[in-house]
C-alpha cells in the first residue's frame, strides 16, 4: 500500500472519462496500519480520527478468503454485465437509483448479501468477519453489540473510463461553509470501507477535509478537478481494507483498462437513530432485508448477522420513505 500525492495529469476530451495520471513520487503515511503496531485498533482509531482515513494490512485479517471472494465476485460481475443481475451502478451515474439497464456499462455491483444471490454467504463471512467487527466498533465508537448491517456492494471495472466527481456522501455540494461544519461536528455513527480483491488505486481523497469546510478553491473548482491542493491517491494490494470518513472531500477515478473487484462495505451503529436512514435505505437494503434467511451461517456467525439484520429491519420501519440523496445528477 501507498499512498501518492497527485500533482496533476493529462486531461482528456471529456472530465466525466478523465483517467488521472499524475506524474508523483511516493510519500510514507501514517495511515498504514499492519501487525507491527503495538495497539493496531487503537492506532487504527487515531489515523481515522486525525486524517480521515486508514489503511489496514491484509495481515490483519487472516480468516479473509481472497480466492474464494474472488471467484464470487467473478461470478456477481458477469451475471451483472449480462443483465441477469438487475442491482448494479450505471454509467454515467454517480447516485442512486440506478436505472436496471447494463447497456451503457456498469461500474458496481448492489447488494452482494441478496438472498437470491448463489455466493451471499461467501461474501457473508467477509462482512461479518470477527476481526472485521472489532475494527469496525473501535472505529465507530460502540460495543459490537450495538452494530446495525447496512451495505456490502461492489466497485468493479467500469466498461468505458469514467470518474466521479468531488464529493461527500452527505453533505450537498450546495452546502455553506456553516452548514458543512455542523454537519461534520456530528458524529459519523457508521464505519465505512473499501476491501481490495485486486490491486486497487481508484479512490483520490484530501486528508484532513472531514474536520474542516471546503477552501474557495475546493469550492469553486470544477467538479471533476484532475488536482485540488493535498490531494492523494490511495494505492491498495490486494487484501488490504480501507476505512475512511465518508465525508472527506473525495472522488473515484476508474481505468476501464485496469480490472477492479473492490467490495465496499458499510456497518452503523443502533445510536444513530435516523441519522443514517436515509445513506442507507437509499439503496434498497430495506426491500429484502427482512427475508433475509440467516440460519445457514454458522452458530457464531448467524448470531451475529440476526441481531445486526434486525437493527437494520427497524430503522427501515422507523424511517419511513427517506427519499435520495441525489435522485436528479
Amino acid at each position: 500500500m501507498s499512498f501518492q500525492p497527485d500533482k496533476g495529469g493529462r486531461i482528456k476530451e471529456s472530465a466525466r472519462a478523465t483517467i488521472q495520471l499524475p506524474a508523483a513520487e511516493t510519500a510514507s503515511h501514517s495511515s498504514n496500519i499492519d501487525t507491527s503496531s503495538h495497539d493496531p485498533y487503537k492506532a487504527a482509531r487515531e489515523a481515522l480520527d486525525k486524517n480521515g482515513f486508514v489503511v489496514l494490512s491484509a495481515s490483519l485479517f487472516p480468516s479473509f478468503d481472497l480466492e474464494a471472494l474472488r471467484t464470487a465476485a467473478s461470478r456477481m460481475t458477469k451475471a451483472a454485465r449480462s443483465g441477469s443481475w438487475p442491482y448494479i451502478r450505471t454509467l454515467p451515474k454517480q447516485f442512486p437509483p440506478w436505472p436496471q439497464d447494463p447497456s451503457h456499462g456498469i461500474w458496481g455491483v448492489q447488494h452482494l448479501l441478496h438472498p437470491s444471490n448463489p455466493d451471499h454467504l461467501v461474501f457473508a463471512k467477509s462482512y461479518f468477519d470477527p476481526e472485521l467487527l472489532k475494527y469496525v466498533a473501535v472505529l465507530i465508537g460502540c460495543d459490537e453489540d450495538d452494530l446495525t448491517m447496512e451495505l456490502y456492494n461492489m466497485l468493479v471495472r467500469p466498461d468505458k473510463d469514467f470518474s466521479l466527481r468531488w464529493h461527500r456522501d452527505d453533505i450537498a455540494a450546495t452546502a455553506t461553509a456553516q452548514e458543512e461544519l455542523e454537519r461534520l461536528q456530528k458524529p459519523a455513527f457508521h464505519a465505512q470501507w473499501n476491501l481490495a480483491l485486486y490491486d486497487d488505486s481508484s479512490l483520490v481523497l484530501i486528508p484532513g477535509t472531514h474536520k474542516r469546510a471546503r477552501t474557495d478553491a475546493e469550492r469553486n473548482a470544477d467538479p471533476y478537478e484532475a488536482h485540488l491542493p493535498g490531494q492523494i491517491t490511495v494505492k491498495l494490494k490486494a487484501g488490504e481494507v480501507a476505512f475512511y470518513n465518508n465525508n472527506i472531500l473525495h472522488r473515484g477515478v476508474y481505468d476501464s483498462t485496469k480490472e477492479r473487484m473492490t467490495l465496499h462495505g458499510s456497518i452503523g451503529t443502533r445510536a444513530a437513530g435516523e441519522e443514517r436512514a436515509r445513506n442507507v435505505l437509499q439503496h434498497g437494503v430495506g426491500e429484502w432485508a427482512e427475508k433475509w434467511d440467516v440460519n445457514e451461517f454458522e452458530p457464531q456467525m448467524r448470531e451475529r448477522a440476526r441481531k445486526m439484520r434486525e437493527s437494520l429491519v427497524e430503522l427501515g420501519k422507523s424511517s419511513g420513505d427517506v427519499g435520495f440523496f441525489s435522485k436528479d445528477e
